[in-house]
């Protein structure tokens, strides 16, 4: 018996090649399969990339009164009268009887200022005065005597003649005189300074004692004066917004001392003219103040209405965008496609705008518009939950 085991036959060079064919078939349909999951992968991304390309917009209609406009614009009160008291005579306060808050009326005294060197002008020019008296009476006299003489023949026509003339001088010199001394005497009133006119002293910028220059405009004055039993409301409004100026029309204006609370005022006139710096008509109204409620000086808002359908549509300021084209929105047309427009601000009151040209109240406005944002560029629209409803 052999212990050597039977060897086993070679396969064929055809199994071989069978083997080898099967092996390459399924590698290829694994790299197909493979290629193909790869594909629908890409796709499946690039979908899900262009989609997500496609900005998510929110819109809102432009807002179209039909009942007008409410506009709200700063303003400032000033009294119905001031006055800056300054001194006409040199000298020292002496005293002084009204404070600030103190109302007085008109022709009250407010202090006296002592001056000596005054006094002394007005004495001189009264005793000038009397001596220019003396000399024409003397001049008279010797004129109308001269005249006697001419009758007898005593003296000549030419001696009479200058006689008169010095009795002529004489009395211009009185004249001159009297002059002098009454400018002296009515400067000499002014060392008492009155009220020109009732009010409330609202400054009071000397004390007893003070040196006083007079007619020094560089100084400081001496007293403020204002009547606030009414006051004056001056409004700048945009030059757009002039033609709602008009005649008798009346206002509410709030101040902030007193929140809550409105007062009124009557139109009494306008400048007739835009500020070339501002681009605003100066108005002027005016506010009833019988309880002192309203202060002069105060920074008011005043609110008075805008006819209906003349100035265009308002947005909020969030719409607009800056670019080097200028001032555009976006607006979506019925195939979800972007438009730029280039619009005009009749008003910008901050939040809200007023656009007088390039907007319709039918257009589909988008709201914080993506920087990004062109021209045809598709979007899509998120639920809006309402349209905005700016108000001026």
């Amino acid at each position: 018996m052999s212990d050597h085991l039977p060897t086993p036959p070679k396969p064929s060079g055809k199994r071989l090649t069978m083997l080898g064919i099967g092996g390459l078939t399924l590698a290829a349909v694994l790299v197909a399969t493979g290629l193909a999951a790869r594909t629908r992968h890409e796709s499946a991304v690039a979908a899900w990339t262009e989609s997500q390309s496609v900005p998510i917009v929110s819109v809102f209609q432009p807002i179209h009164s039909t009942t007008g406009d409410t506009l709200r614009l700063p303003a400032h009160l000033e009294a119905w009268s001031q006055a800056s008291i300054h001194a006409r005579v040199s000298g020292y306060l002496k005293s002084w009887t009204s404070d600030i808050g103190t109302q007085v009326k008109a022709g009250q005294v407010l202090a006296v200022i002592d001056s000596p060197d005054l006094d002394q002008q007005l004495a001189q020019a009264r005793a000038h005065l009397l001596q220019q008296q003396a000399d024409a009476r003397l001049a008279q006299t010797s004129a109308e005597r001269w005249q006697h003489l001419l009758a007898t023949h005593s003296v000549s026509q030419q001696e009479v003649d200058e006689k008169r003339a010095n009795a002529d001088a004489a009395k211009a010199n009185v004249a001159a005189a009297q002059a002098d001394y009454a400018r002296l005497n009515d400067l000499s009133n002014y060392k008492t300074l009155r009220a020109p006119f009732a009010g409330t002293v609202t400054a009071r910028n000397t004390d007893v004692g003070v040196l006083i220059k007079a007619d020094n405009d560089a100084g400081p004055d001496l007293f403020d004066i204002a009547d606030t039993h009414r006051l004056r409301l001056y409004v700048p409004v945009p030059q757009n917004y002039a033609s709602a100026v008009q005649p008798g029309m009346h206002v509410s204006l709030t101040v902030p001392e007193h929140p809550g609370q409105t007062f009124d005022a009557q139109l009494v006139g306008n400048s007739n003219a835009v500020d070339m710096k501002s681009g605003t008509l100066l108005a002027q109204f005016i506010a009833n103040n019988p309880d002192g409620a309203l202060l002069s000086g105060d920074y008011a808002e005043v609110t008075f209405k805008i006819p209906a359908g003349s100035h265009g549509v308002s947005i909020p300021a969030s719409a607009l965008i800056f670019r080097a084209q200028g001032t555009q929105v976006a607006v979506v047309d019925a195939q979800k496609h972007v438009h730029l427009r280039d619009v005009h601000i009749g008003m910008d009151l901050g939040a809200t705008l007023f656009i007088d040209q390039g907007l319709a109240p039918t257009d589909s406005v988008i709201d914080n518009p993506p920087d990004a944002l062109r021209e045809n560029d598709p979007v899509q629209l998120a639920d809006a939950g309402g349209t905005h409803a700016p108000k001026a």
